[in-house]
């Protein structure tokens, strides 16, 4: 019996079988990750090791020390993720990695990590898009959310308001035209004078700061739900540098509520059109963007104003981490989607 044909066969077993445990890898960048999720829904472990200390001395993630760092991790969360959910290999039922889009270096250690094991294993593999795993990071945090909902997907990589139809099935409403909104901050945050990861530190600063002292466009974009985010950064690093050359200076706090206001209005207006025109009663955030305490502030009053149900992932699961790949593969296998051995990292892997 071939590859292929044993997968079907397991693949129609597990779909039978009441609680179906998935192992999933995530190394997309900067993170090294692997979990066990049963059924979709409910998290067994979550390893997670993060690189921001190898990344900070160069302001931003260097993609070769990713990847060696990856393959020096790689091994060691697959095995805290057994060890913290008290089980092994022969508990598991597939396997699940993400294969795109990021770093390609550092998506083949996850994908090559995964396919051995699928092998040594005998186990299926279900491949993850990357951005599908952070739109499911919501049904680990809420067990009664099921499609359709609108949601909004911001993280340093990716700007998507995409229609979640069913599981695993999208429509695209609109994207970034340029910068995606977290490396937007990060921008700004390195204006700021600010360490990497700026973003969650301007966050941070701009509670106390007057989202009014500085004065920023508001960028027009040919699609009624598409964002831009680049002009918008040289206007405010612009505006630093004039602040500077002319001697006067406004508190950083300041100007980090301000570049935070301008960046949270434009992706809470755009949302919110595509949630009225879509007649959507649910609406979700996700990403790493989505733990930015502004843009939570912003989206749930509007929501509560408009009768719309919002959801938004924990904390925790914002950020890039393996569960939410395992929940993604869970509807996944459902579909009856799982890759070859010849599964190849797809750094510039679409959605839709």
């Amino acid at each position: 019996m071939t590859y292929a044909e044993r997968c079907c066969e397991q693949i129609a077993a597990l779909k039978e079988k009441k609680e179906v445990n998935i192992l999933a890898i995530e190394s997309s960048c900067d993170e090294t990750a692997a979990a066990i999720v049963q059924s979709g829904r409910k998290i067994l472990s979550n390893a997670v090791f993060s690189q921001i200390p190898l990344h900070a001395i160069y302001g931003g993630v260097v993609p070769e020390i990713a990847s060696r760092a990856h393959v020096d991790a790689v091994d060691r969360m697959v095995d805290q993720a057994l060890k913290e959910a008290g089980m092994t290999f022969d508990d598991i039922d597939a396997l699940a990695v993400t294969y795109g889009p990021g770093l390609v270096g550092a998506l083949l250690t996850g994908v090559s990590c995964a396919k051995a094991l699928s092998y040594a294993l005998d186990k299926p593999l279900i491949p993850v898009n990357h951005i599908e795993g952070h739109i499911c990071a919501n049904y680990l945090t809420h067990e009664t959310l099921e499609p359709p909902f609108v949601c909004l997907v911001a993280s340093g990589g990716h700007s998507h308001i995409l229609m979640v139809e069913d599981y695993g099935v999208y429509k695209l409403l609109g994207c970034t035209q340029d910068d995606a909104a977290g490396e937007a901050f990060d921008k700004a945050a390195r204006v700021l004078h600010l360490p990497y990861p700026g973003g969650p530190l301007l966050d941070k600063m701009a509670q106390s700061g007057n989202p009014q002292a500085l004065k920023l466009p508001r960028p027009h974009t040919p699609g009624e739900y598409d964002f831009s985010f680049s002009g918008l950064k040289t206007a405010f690093i612009n505006a630093c540098h004039n602040l500077e050359q002319k001697g006067q200076t406004l508190p950083a706090e300041d100007l980090a509520a301000s570049f935070q206001h301008a960046v949270v209005d434009q992706l809470l207006h755009k949302t919110m059109q595509a949630a009225r025109d879509y007649q959507a009663p649910r609406l979700a955030l996700a990403g790493g963007v989505s733990a930015n305490s502004g843009l939570r502030a912003a989206f749930e009053k509007a929501c509560k104003r408009e009768g719309i149900q919002l959801f938004m992932p924990q904390l925790k699961l914002c950020g890039d981490n393996a569960a939410m790949i395992g929940s993604a593969a869970y509807y996944r296998l459902l579909r009856d989607e799982v890759a070859p051995l010849s599964l190849n990292a797809k750094p510039a892997l679409r959605l839709v």
